[in-house]
């Protein structure tokens, strides 16, 4: 990946409008991978152009989220492919061998999957995006063989023929076999750098539209938005813009609880984990200090081992209680 002109890797609706595609939890994760390289790469060289840059690659990585949003919908199109292949050969088997064994075609119907091949929304991501899963083509069999042997399978042929139930083979499948998937996450860290440490969430939000469909949805229905822009992209741009730009002032609060830490021995990511949440703290009057709190330590469990993210509680936590003492957090309350 170039960033900033050097090579840098990141590390690792209608009537449902409450859902969106991009939400707080996503913004907070890539505003810390955003803004950890922009220190990794030495983008703070560059002033003002280097944190317009930064800016410009981390709506661009939320973008990218919605993309996988996407894509993972359209792989289980491609489970359903294979499955009405698969469906097709055995019959011609049969038929050409004399047998009257019937193969079913439950799943190969499923109303779920149909809504989806149907929809307008998904159908144009899949033109656009034809290639995404073509050289996966063996990856996509194996799933499809693994929930054929799972439990899921066998009670979905075996219970009423409902959309409810159609629906909720649909859900078992994707959480089941596909959320897990070693090979669907190795698969998704080749395609993009942006992909792999997003899927977890993206992952909650495919089965919130599998929930959200129903037998009166049509091609037209739209799938999950991607963000409330007003709220939710000026969040974002507001998050990054206060962490960098005051990431002096943070480093120095961080320094003064850090009791027998030398700042520069700090690991980089943990840093900018602080920087990040101080930047919320201290710039979003209406998020409770605790919600803050709450997000970053997992955020840092993510990425640190369990000294370091203990660390970084109680440095936070420290650092909090001294700013609310001085009156300097405009909250009414920490819970």
């Amino acid at each position: 990946m170039l960033f900033f002109g050097k090579k840098c890797v990141i590390l690792p609706i209608f009537k449902r409008k409450e859902y969106f595609m991009v939400n707080r939890e996503l913004i907070r994760l890539k505003a810390v991978q955003i803004i950890y390289s922009y220190y990794a790469c030495g983008a703070e060289e560059q002033g003002a152009k280097g944190i317009s840059n930064s800016q410009k690659e981390l709506l661009f990585s939320l973008d990218k989220s919605y993309e996988l949003y996407h894509a993972m919908m359209a792989l289980l199109l491609e489970v359903r492919r294979v499955a009405v292949e698969d469906v097709e050969q055995r019959s011609l088997r049969n038929k050409q061998l004399g047998l009257q064994e019937c193969v079913s075609t439950r799943f190969t119907h499923n109303r779920l999957l149909q809504l989806l091949a149907e929809n307008a929304q998904l159908q144009e991501f899949r033109d656009k995006n034809n290639q995404v899963w073509i050289e996966d083509e063996e990856m996509v069999k194996n799933l499809y063989r693994q929930f054929l042997q799972s439990s899921d399978y066998e009670e979905y042929l075996h219970a009423e023929d409902s959309f409810r139930n159609d629906q909720e083979c649909i859900r078992r499948l994707y959480r089941n076999i596909l959320c897990d998937s070693e090979a669907v996450a190795e698969s998704l860290e080749d395609k993009s750098i942006y992909w792999n440490d997003d899927k977890h969430i993206v992952d909650t939000f495919v089965l919130k539209t599998i929930k959200m469909l129903d037998e009166n949805s049509t091609a037209n229905t739209p799938l999950l938005p991607q963000y409330d822009r007003q709220e939710d992209m000026e969040f974002a741009v507001k998050l990054h813009k206060c962490a960098i730009e005051n990431g002096a002032y943070y480093r120095t609060l961080i320094e003064k609880k850090s009791v027998n830490w030398d700042l520069h021995r700090i690991a980089l990511m943990d840093t900018v984990i602080m920087q990040t949440a101080l930047a919320e703290i201290t710039s979003f009057p209406t998020i409770p200090v605790a919600v803050s709190l709450n997000e970053y330590i997992n955020i840092s469990k993510m990425y640190s081992t369990s000294r370091n993210w203990s660390y970084v509680n109680a440095t936070l936590d420290a650092i909090c209680k001294e700013l609310e003492a001085e009156g300097k957090l405009e909250k009414t309350t920490r819970n």
